[in-house]
């Protein structure tokens, strides 16, 4: 009896191992890029953690179709070199989708995520990402920074009183991210009557700007009416308060990644009338979406990034869940399964989102919001047309 015993109990636990190697394998491992340490975490941190609770709610319910996902983060501190050789061990451990990051290193892995295909939703919303002829294999689920652009610059025009031209300045730092907008930016200005950025000339602001003062005073030399800031939150307060100081009357427009609820501490009352751009809800929004953050919080205030990175994910498990049922979970079933999202409802925390075949532009809307008294105050949302021209550029 004693053998028999140890024999069902030794068969047993076979049994356990195999059932436990049948539910690692059915894991559905997917990669995580993101800064944390590095010049753009103050807005990376927040992203990544948007990112990591969806994916942590998706699997505390039930995961995809019953699959666990398996998404390890890694800080790659804005070191596109770092990001390069994590993304080669991603490969090695079988991922079939990454969540990435930053415009240097997404553009820098474009052609590896094409040969290997290779689904991987950026934090980048560069237009270069937008056409599939060149990115195959890249998506993102905010309006391109160019269309984000044209968006501000529609909503400052539409609301210029004066009868002559407004006079308009660049100011972002040398890096792919702070120049992926400017040519169809400029191009677009141009075509809205926008005077002096071609003959001003553009002001170069870093990421780990600490004073501006200089830049600053070039521009109220230069007497611009508007400028677009291109930076990051941290430089863009820096920006601003020496515009302030400098007593500059210049109203600033900032992208995506330069304004949140940061923006306000940082920067005080210097914030007073800059207009921000934003692709997505502010955290307390009456949208359905919000609701669930809000539980998923515990009512926790999050900074404004943080929903651009739960939506981001939530567009990926949609896409998982598509590709599992039709037996293609892999990373061109992920890429067809995003392909096939037309309107997707993110119960109005972005705007409804949609891929093709031939175009990556997820959607083709801004919000705009003012600044006013530390708080942000949601003024509209611009929806511009998805022309072809526009397409990568």
């Amino acid at each position: 009896m004693g053998r028999k015993r140890i024999r069902m109990a030794a068969v047993a636990a076979c049994t356990m191992f195999l059932f436990a190697g049948v539910a690692l394998a059915a894991d559905i491992k997917v990669g995580h890029l993101a800064d944390l340490t590095g010049p753009t975490s103050s807005v990376g941190n927040p992203y990544a953690k948007g990112v990591q609770d969806y994916k942590n709610y998706v699997n505390a319910h039930g995961g995809i179709n019953g699959k666990q996902i398996d998404m390890q983060m890694f800080d790659y501190a804005y070191d596109k070199n770092k990001a390069v050789n994590q993304y080669k061990k991603y490969l090695e451990e079988k991922v079939i989708a990454i969540q990435g990051w930053g415009t240097g290193d997404t553009e820098a892995l474009t052609g590896f995520l094409a040969a290997d295909k290779i689904p991987y939703l950026s934090a980048s919303y560069s237009p270069n990402l937008t056409d599939p002829k060149e990115a195959p294999y890249n998506f993102f689920i905010a309006a391109d920074y160019t269309t984000q652009l044209r968006a501000g610059l529609k909503y400052i025009k539409d609301n210029w009183k004066e009868k002559r031209a407004p006079k308009l300045v660049f100011i972002y730092p040398n890096h792919p991210y702070g120049i992926a907008p400017i040519k169809g930016g400029k191009a677009y200005a141009k075509e809205l009557g926008f005077l002096g950025f071609e003959e001003l000339g553009d002001e170069e602001v870093g990421l780990k700007a600490i004073e501006a003062n200089s830049q600053m005073l070039s521009v109220k030399n230069k007497g611009a009416d508007f400028g677009w800031i291109g930076g990051t939150t941290p430089s863009a307060a820096v920006i601003i308060k020496d515009a302030k100081k400098l007593g500059l009357k210049t109203k600033f427009l900032v992208n995506v990644w330069g304004n949140d609820e940061d923006l306000i501490k940082i920067a005080g009352d210097a914030a007073d009338g800059v207009l921000g751009l934003q692709a997505a809800a502010v955290y307390g929004d009456k949208v359905p979406g919000m609701k669930l953050i809000q539980e998923v919080t515990k009512n926790e205030h999050q900074n404004t990034h943080y929903i651009r990175g739960w939506v981001s994910m939530m567009v990926l498990c949609e896409a998982l869940k598509i590709a599992d049922k039709k037996g293609q979970l892999n990373g061109p079933g992920v890429k067809d399964a995003l392909e096939t999202l037309k309107d997707f409802d993110t119960g109005g925390l972005t705007s409804k989102i949609t891929f093709t075949p031939t175009d990556h532009r997820p959607n083709m809307s801004a919000k705009i919001y003012e600044y006013q008294k530390g708080k942000l105050v949601y003024k509209t949302t611009i929806e511009l047309p998805r022309k072809a021209e526009w397409l990568g550029l």
